[in-house]
C-alpha cells in the first residue's frame, strides 16, 4: 500500500490514508476532532431511543404488593418527525413522559435523548415539557410568567422579551399577555403552557394530552403550531387518546395499554388495509329498495345519502341507481381507520390478559 500524500499526514495517525480507503478517512477524523462529536453528528438521526424503561410501584398498606405501571418499553422515534403516543387513560403515557423528563425515576432501564444520555444536563436544554394538567402561579401575568420561564431556560436576556412577545403572538395569547393567568380559562392555561414548552427554542419537544381543554378551533391551531414545529425540523413526541387528531397529524404512532407496548408504525401503513367494502354517496334523499336489498348501511345528511356495501355488490348497486335515474356522487373504497386498528389493538391485549387469567 502507497502511503498518502504527506500534506495529511498527523503525528497520532495510525493509519494511512488513501483515496480509496473511507475508513482510515474517518479514523483521522476522530484524530483532529475527537470521537464524541463524531459519535453525536452520527446519533442526531435517532431523536428518542427508549431502552428497556420500566416501572414497577409497591402499594398497599405494607408495600408488599407489587404494581407494574410500565412493563420494558423498547422504542425509537426519528429526528423531525411528528410522533403519536396513544393508549386509553392509565395506559402508562404520562409514567413514560415523566421518566424521559427525570420526574420519575425507572425501576429498570435507559435512554438516549438527541444522541445524549437522558440524565444529561445538557439535553435539558434542548427539549421543551407541557406536562398533563400544567400549573402556574395565579397572580403572574402570562408576560411575566414565560419571562420566568425564559430566565429559567437561560434565554439571553437581550432576546428574551423579543422571544417572549413571538410566542405569545403564536399561541394566541398577545391580546391578553397582561392578564393574570387566575383570570384565564383552562384552553388559555393550556396555550401558556404550549408556549412556555417551546419558548427556549427547543430540538425536541414533549406534549402530554396537548388538546386538552381546548375548544375545536384551539385544537386546530395547536395541530398547526405541531406542523409548523416539525416544518422547523424540530420532533414532536405527544400523548393523546384523541384518535382523530393523531391521524390528522402524526407520521409514526405507538398503541400502549396497561402498560405494555402493542403496536408501532406509520400511521399511512396502519390504515391503508382496505375493509372489502365500499361507500357509495348519491344525491337525493330517496333510498331504493333494491340497494337495501343489497345488505347496505344507509344514512341521508342533507340532500346526499351515503351507503355502505360489501364491494362485490359495487356494480349491482350502480345498476340499481341507473335504474332509479339517481345521480351517482362518489364511490370510495373504506379504509381502516387508525380508531379501528387503536381499538383491535386494546381488544386483543384485554383477550390476552383473560386468556392468561
Amino acid at each position: 500500500m502507497k502511503p498518502a500524500d504527506p500534506s495529511f499526514a498527523h503525528p497520532d495517525a495510525v493509519t494511512l490514508v488513501t483515496g480509496r480507503n473511507v475508513l482510515n478517512a474517518v479514523v483521522l477524523h476522530i484524530i483532529f476532532f475527537g470521537n464524541t462529536s463524531l459519535r453525536q453528528s452520527l446519533a442526531q438521526m435517532t431523536a428518542i431511543e427508549i431502552l428497556g424503561l420500566e416501572k414497577t410501584y409497591k402499594v398497599g398498606f405494607w408495600l408488599k404488593r407489587v404494581r407494574r405501571a410500565l412493563q420494558p418499553l423498547h422504542l425509537t422515534v426519528e429526528e423531525g418527525e411528528i410522533f403519536g403516543f396513544l393508549g386509553p387513560n392509565g395506559a402508562g403515557k404520562t409514567t413514560t413522559l415523566k421518566m424521559l423528563m427525570g420526574l420519575v425515576f425507572p425501576t429498570a432501564g435507559t435512554a438516549r435523548i438527541l444522541g445524549r444520555e437522558w440524565t444529561d444536563p445538557e439535553v435539558k436544554a434542548q427539549i421543551g415539557f407541557l406536562p398533563e394538567q400544567p400549573y402556574f402561579y395565579d397572580y403572574l401575568t402570562a408576560h411575566e410568567l414565560l419571562d420566568y420561564y425564559g430566565q429559567l431556560s437561560g434565554v439571553p436576556g437581550k432576546d428574551r422579551k423579543r422571544r417572549v412577545d413571538e410566542v405569545l403572538q403564536r399561541v394566541g395569547l398577545a391580546d391578553v399577555k397582561g392578564v393574570q393567568l387566575r383570570k384565564f380559562s383552562k384552553g388559555m392555561l393550556q396555550r401558556a403552557g404550549i408556549a412556555q414548552a417551546i419558548l427556549h427554542n427547543p430540538k425536541l419537544v414533549f406534549f402530554d394530552e396537548p388538546m386538552s381543554g381546548l375548544d375545536p378551533l384551539g385544537r386546530r391551531e395547536v395541530r398547526d403550531l405541531m406542523e409548523q414545529l416539525k416544518q422547523e425540523g424540530k420532533t414532536v413526541f405527544f400523548s393523546t387518546h384523541i384518535l382523530s387528531d393523531a391521524e390528522a397529524l402524526c407520521d409514526r404512532v405507538a398503541i400502549i395499554n396497561k402498560g405494555e407496548l402493542r403496536g408501532v408504525g406509520a400511521v399511512e401503513d396502519l390504515t391503508s388495509t382496505v375493509q372489502g367494502k365500499v361507500e357509495v354517496i348519491w344525491q337525493g334523499t330517496q333510498i331504493p329498495a333494491s340497494i337495501k336489498a343489497l345488505g347496505a348501511e344507509c344514512h341521508a345528511t342533507g340532500d346526499t345519502v351515503r351507503a355502505v356495501l360489501p364491494e362485490n355488490q359495487q356494480d349491482a348497486a350502480i345498476d340499481a341507481l341507473r335504474r332509479e335515474r339517481i345521480r351517482l356522487i362518489a364511490i370510495t373504497p373504506l379504509r381502516t381507520s387508525l380508531e379501528a386498528y387503536f381499538v383491535e389493538k386494546l381488544q386483543h391485549s384485554q383477550t390476552t390478559a383473560g386468556t392468561t387469567a
